[in-house]
């Protein structure tokens, strides 16, 4: 998949109906987001995303894109996300795409960090 593709995959994952969302995640997908259970699978990532609004809109900025052999695809980003009436996400996040077959590609990995507070002693909270 070239470069100018895996973007515009990306925000629709964020984007795009449950329908959608199921379709491109695979069956051996993990993902670690930051609300309960934290650590899931394919199957409670698309549960989860079926029951929560689906973003307005994202934007994405320090992207990255590696292939670190045939078939997957590694990105890194940072995303900022809104909802209609929200205020807006921020998170780093990284997600792998593997190729099933010939331009058809499905998400095995997913994760996003929000900004973490960092206290006066340098620490995070």
């Amino acid at each position: 998949m070239d470069d100018n593709r895996i973007w515009p995959l990306e925000e629709s994952l964020w984007t795009g109906d449950p329908g959608h969302y199921r379709e491109l995640i695979d069956s051996e997908c993990l993902m670690v987001l930051p609300a309960p259970p934290y650590v899931m699978g394919a199957d409670k990532a698309v549960e989860a995303v079926s029951g929560t609004p689906r973003w307005s809109r994202v934007e994405f900025s320090e992207q990255q894109v590696r292939r670190p052999q045939e078939g997957l695809i590694v990105i890194a980003y940072k995303a900022r996300a809104q909802r209609d009436g929200q205020d807006p996400y921020e998170a780093h996040c990284t997600t792998t795409f593997r190729r099933h077959a010939h331009e058809e590609w499905r998400v095995i990995q997913h994760q996003q960090t929000p900004p973490i507070v960092v206290g006066p002693q340098g620490k995070g909270r």
